[in-house]
């Protein structure tokens, strides 16, 4: 089953999010998810197992400019993660449709992600997902 997530859902996310981003810490995804929620402009939906939340999808709209696209506002797929022992059961693609879904009703004609340049496994459940890759990058910085 997957649904919008509600601001009481806040926790249960929170602790998804620490799996696919780990090092920031449950009690900081819990302030920033009860944020996002509370967003016009975001969307986070959840897939169950049972009562068990085991997978996120987090959606954004994005107004500056998203590599491959060429209008605006665009969806975009700010995060995306599954339980691994509930992958390839067709959650991710359900989580995915639903943030499309809410990108169309905020106007959006198109959708993005990203991920990191030597994230194969991110890669290819973009591409499984019917995402097309449209560049890669690599960023630069330093200290002044």
């Amino acid at each position: 089953m997957i649904k919008r997530a509600l601001p009481s859902d806040a926790d249960a996310i929170a602790t998804l999010a620490d799996r696919l981003w780990p090092g920031h810490g449950v009690h900081e995804f819990q302030k920033e998810m009860q944020e996002l929620l509370a967003d016009d402009h975001a969307a986070v939906f959840l897939a169950f197992s049972g009562n068990e939340p085991v997978g996120f999808a987090q959606v954004q709209l994005r107004h500056d400019y998203v590599e491959g696209t060429s209008t605006g506002p665009v969806g975009y797929l700010e995060g995306l993660y599954v339980e691994a022992r509930f992958r390839q059961e067709g959650m991710a693609r359900e989580l995915v449709r639903g943030c499309e879904e809410w990108a169309r009703q905020q106007g959006c004609t198109e959708f993005a992600s990203d991920c990191e340049l030597g994230n194969d496994v991110s890669r290819d459940v973009h591409l499984h997902l019917g995402f097309n890759e449209v560049n890669r990058i690599i960023a630069f910085a330093k200290k002044l």
